[in-house]
C-alpha cells in the first residue's frame, strides 16, 4: 500500500516517468541454486538477466520491505541475489569492493508490527538494505517507515498516515 503511494507521488511529480512493476509474490523468483550460478538452466539465466537489466536501467527504485522476523522477506532475497553481480553491480579491487550501480535513488517502504529505534540490535532488515545498496555504490537511499502496526488500530492508522506524509521528502529528491 505504501509502495504504491510512493509510485503515485513519483509519477505525479514526473509524468514522463516509465514505471516497471515487479511483484515478488506474484512473480516469485526461485532462491539461488547451483544451476543459477553456473547458468546451466537457460530459462533461469534469461530470467536472471532480465531482473539485472531492469535494475540497471532504473533511475529510481521503490521497494516494499516489511520486516518479517527481524529481517527482509525471504521473497526479496532472490531479487537481491540477481542484482548483486560481480563485474556488473560491484567489483573487487586492491582497496576492497567497489559499487558500480550508483546514480540511482532507492526508496524503501518499511512496514513493522513493532517499533525499532535506528541501530537497534533487533532490526536487521533496514541495516541489511543500507549495507547492500552502499556495497552496490548507491548512496541515495531513503526509508519510509510505518511502525507499530500491531500495537492498535489507532497506532496502525497513525503510522500509515505518518509514512504517507514522510513520502514528500524523497519525492522532492526524485524530481
Amino acid at each position: 500500500m505504501i509502495p504504491a503511494f510512493i509510485v503515485a507521488r513519483l509519477t505525479a511529480a514526473r509524468p514522463d516517468a516509465r514505471v516497471s512493476y515487479r511483484d515478488l509474490v506474484a512473480q516469485e523468483l526461485s532462491h539461488f541454486s547451483g544451476s543459477a550460478l553456473t547458468r546451466s538452466d537457460e530459462l533461469e539465466a534469461a530470467r536472471n538477466t532480465a531482473v539485472l537489466e531492469e535494475f540497471l536501467g532504473a533511475d529510481v527504485l521503490v521497494i516494499g520491505a516489511p520486516l518479517y522476523n527481524f529481517s527482509v522477506p525471504s521473497r526479496l532475497k532472490p531479487w537481491i541475489d540477481r542484482i548483486t553481480v560481480a563485474g556488473r553491480t560491484f567489483r573487487y579491487t586492491e582497496r576492497g569492493p567497489e559499487g558500480l550501480a550508483g546514480d540511482k535513488q532507492v526508496i524503501v517502504a518499511v512496514a513493522r508490527d513493532g517499533v525499532y529505534e535506528p541501530g537497534s540490535a533487533a532490526e536487521f532488515g533496514e541495516s541489511y538494505l543500507k549495507f547492500l545498496f552502499a556495497f552496490l555504490g548507491i548512496r541515495d537511499v531513503t526509508f519510509v517507515r510505518a511502525e507499530g502496526l500491531a500495537v492498535s488500530a489507532q497506532q496502525r492508522e497513525a503510522a500509515v498516515s505518518a509514512a504517507r506524509e514522510a513520502i514528500r521528502v524523497p519525492i522532492a529528491l526524485a524530481a
